[in-house]
């Protein structure tokens, strides 16, 4: 016997009446002694662990479904399923099942799955064989049927039987011969019992009968009969529709008959589920359960089917990516694949993996890297939903594609800088698309999952790689927002509009990113001096108080309560200068305070450390040669030499912090040549000298200057100051501590409206 007869995949039911696959093994039947009798058992092909032990119990139903599917319940809400690659491997299993409890291997189910309460019942009911007597499958006997089917739906016992008769005498092929007569004869009446057989029949819940129904010569007379809904006015057109609205289109020629007609009869069955039965009442959702999985191992068939197919798969993509394939070709390309992704899902993850680890080999990446670009809408929509497929899958995956590709491409058509253009211009109003993707993008620059034991480089290395080779596309519109105003437009609304929208967008950016308290993070800040045009829009604001005004003060608050040393160190070197006027809140004053307390404790650790570095006989000498009033002099000179040395030191100390290797280069804030930053480097907002626009970065202009221009004020509007501190307009998740009272201040102002 071959190793593929035996060869099965393990399936659970879950809660949410899903098969869960528990791995791919081998198949065997054998008398197990601690379970005291003959048991399935599989196991794993992968390491031979066991996948499954089962006895077979003489009271368990075994179902045989599909010829290649055994599926039974060993205890309440626990439903098991063995899925073979062989017929004849099911065969075997399903005849030993059989010999255990002996039955008939020719039956599709070895035992009526009722309790004996019910069974006691039906024993002390003489007239029970009735159930089973089905009337002559004749126009006048109809409604008869009809009744019939409807009235064992509440019990387990009589839909057993009534299946079972269906099935014993060709009962379904005759019903539909007489929908067609009705059907020629217009006679409505029996149409609309029909439909209440056929409806009633797939709600018995059997494979077997389901095998009838939906093969090629059946379903579509089984959705003539789903037609006539005695409810409606009018019967619909689900028939015109399978055929003539949703004709099935073969990218390229399917070549295996037995995978084409898999596919045909996934789709209808599906239709059939989805749009023309009605939603199932509280009585009647376990009713279709059995149809669920039909569509489900369909589904999953059809994948392993097609992902073995490689020629198949390689000629699409070859056609994918053909400059000279057709767009209405490429259309139906593209919305292949979507479905071929959307069929995945009913994979288990070990069974995805490899799913899309070969379309990842086939190069799906690059593929949608092409697609996404064009112009076509439909194509491009699609693209997106295989992308989300891609990255919802593995982020990792799509992260190493996108590194490895920015080697040997221009920065423009990297697939991340595509997906960045793509929600920046959607043009659809509900900005759907721009949604989409930017949950996708926020998944991939997520340090959260970046963490994978198997890449602990990751984080940085793509970090480093988002940083210069694509913030500058996406923080493109933001900063052509706060470029010149073009001629013509009213500078009042449009300096209100920056501030309102771009201002505090970009400020929250900023907050969020020095909320992290990442070091990779604040070096970037530093390096590329990100706080000067922060500073600039707080002295610009002037003396209005509003959500701008108290959302800086927050972000410079948080710096000093967390004491993030880095950041308190470059703004006091650079900026304080610019601020020290502000005097309505106590933020910048306490900024200076924390400089400066961890001046003086790197002071102690200087002379500590020199102190120590003296020999004992240095000391002794010392001791013995020079007077009191010497060594007091001399102490005093060292202090003054060790504070006279700090910025020195101090730096030093700071750039210790540093990992050896520099930051990422600050990007290019240009687009296309169009705009750029104008903001003053650090050191001539600290120093005073002009910045933007020839103003001062640092100082506003002296009111008494010889060119008599009106000077703003330095003193800023109070943060909505009271006597329990500051209450800024602005709140933060991560503002949990504050471990500094803010003091009044005697120039505070009043809140607006007071």
């Amino acid at each position: 016997m071959s190793d593929t007869r035996r060869r099965v995949k393990v399936y659970t039911l879950n809660e949410e009446r899903q098969w869960d696959d528990r791995g791919t093994g081998h198949v065997s039947s054998t008398f197990v002694e601690r379970l005291k009798g003959i048991s399935l058992l599989v196991r794993a092909e992968s390491d031979g662990s066991l996948l499954l032990e089962s006895k077979i119990s003489p009271n368990t139903a075994y179902q045989k479904q599909q010829d290649t599917l055994i599926v039974w319940s060993e205890a309440e809400n626990y439903d098991l399923a063995l899925s073979f690659q062989e017929k004849a491997g099911c065969d075997e299993i399903w005849e030993k099942i059989c010999q255990v409890q002996g039955k008939d291997p020719a039956l599709e189910i070895t035992q009526d799955p009722i309790d004996e309460s019910e069974e006691e019942r039906f024993e002390e009911m003489p007239e029970t064989s009735h159930l089973v007597d089905l009337p002559p499958c004749e126009l006048a006997k109809l409604e008869e049927i009809a009744d019939l089917v409807t009235s064992v739906l509440s019990s387990p016992i009589r839909r057993e039987k009534l299946a079972l008769a269906l099935m014993s005498e060709g009962y379904i092929k005759k019903l539909l011969q007489l929908f067609q007569v009705c059907e020629d004869l217009d006679n409505r009446e029996g149409l609309h019992h029909l439909y209440e057989i056929v409806r009633g029949v797939l709600f018995l819940n059997k494979a077997a009968l389901f095998e009838v129904m939906f093969s090629d010569d059946c379903i579509m007379d089984v959705v003539g009969c789903l037609e006539y809904d005695p409810a409606l006015v009018q019967p619909k057109r689900h028939r015109e529709f399978l055929t003539k609205t949703a004709k099935f289109k073969e990218v390229i020629p399917i070549t295996d008959s037995e995978l084409r007609q898999k596919i045909h009869q996934t789709y209808r069955v599906q239709y059939i589920q989805d749009i023309i039965l009605p939603t199932p009442s509280v009585f009647e959702e376990n009713f279709l359960s059995t149809l669920t999985s039909f569509i489900f191992f369909n589904k999953v068939e059809i994948v392993s089917m097609l992902q073995e197919d490689e020629k198949f798969l390689t000629e699409v993509f070859a056609q994918l990516t053909d400059e000279a394939t057709e767009e209405g070709k490429r259309r139906e390309l593209v919305n292949f694949f979507k479905e071929f992704c959307a069929f995945s899902q009913t994979l288990q993850p070990q069974n995805r993996d490899a799913f899309f680890k070969t379309l990842a080999n086939l190069g799906i990446l690059p593929a949608l890297e092409i697609v996404m670009g064009m112009d076509d809408l439909q194509v491009r929509a699609a693209a997106i939903d295989i992308f989300s497929y891609l990255v919802e899958f593995s982020p990792s995956m799509v992260r190493e594609f996108v590194m490895q590709e920015s080697q040997h491409t221009d920065d423009d058509v990297l697939l991340i800088n595509v997906v960045i253009k793509q929600m920046i211009c959607d043009t659809d109003p509900e900005l759907g698309g721009a949604v989409q993707l930017m949950g996708l993008l926020r998944t991939l620059i997520d340090p959260e999952n970046m963490l994978a034991p198997t890449n602990k480089t990751e984080k940085t290395e793509f970090l480093t790689f988002f940083y210069k080779y694509c913030m500058h596309v996406l923080t493109a519109p933001l900063l052509a927002n706060t470029a010149e105003s073009p001629k013509g437009e009213n500078p009042v609304f449009s300096s209100a509009c920056h501030l309102a929208c771009s201002a505090l967008g970009a400020l929250r950016f900023m907050r969020r990113i020095i909320g992290l308290k990442d070091d990779f993070y604040n070096r970037y800040i530093i390096k590329g001096n990100l706080f000067e045009p922060v500073i600039n829009a707080l002295l610009d604001n002037g003396t209005r108080y509003n959500l701008l005004n108290s959302a800086i003060i927050e972000l410079f608050e948080f710096i000093k309560v967390e004491d993030i040393k880095s950041l308190i160190a470059h703004i006091v070197d650079n900026f304080y200068k610019a601020l020290e006027s502000i005097e309505y809140v106590q933020t910048f004053k306490g900024l200076k305070t924390r400089y400066e307390q961890e001046k003086n404790r790197q002071n102690q650790r200087l002379s500590r450390y020199r102190r120590d570095t003296r020999s004992l006989e240095d000391d002794e000498e010392m001791w013995f040669n020079e007077e009191d009033d010497d060594e007091e002099g001399e102490v005093m000179a060292e202090k003054g030499k060790s504070e006279e040395d700090f910025p020195e030191s101090y730096g030093k100390y700071m750039e210790a912090k540093k990992v050896e290797q520099d930051g990422p280069k600050l990007p290019k804030w240009t687009s296309a040549g169009h705009f750029k930053f104008s903001f003053s480097r650090s050191a001539g907002a600290a120093n005073g000298t002009s910045g933007t626009n020839g103003k001062s970065a640092a100082t506003p202009p002296n009111p008494s200057s010889p060119n008599g221009s009106s000077a703003k004020s330095a003193a800023l509007p109070p943060a909505a100051v009271s006597k329990a501190g500051l209450v800024g307009l602005v709140d933060y998740p991560d503002d949990e501590e504050d471990d500094e009272e803010v003091e009044d201040s005697p120039r505070k102002r009043p809140r607006l409206g007071s």
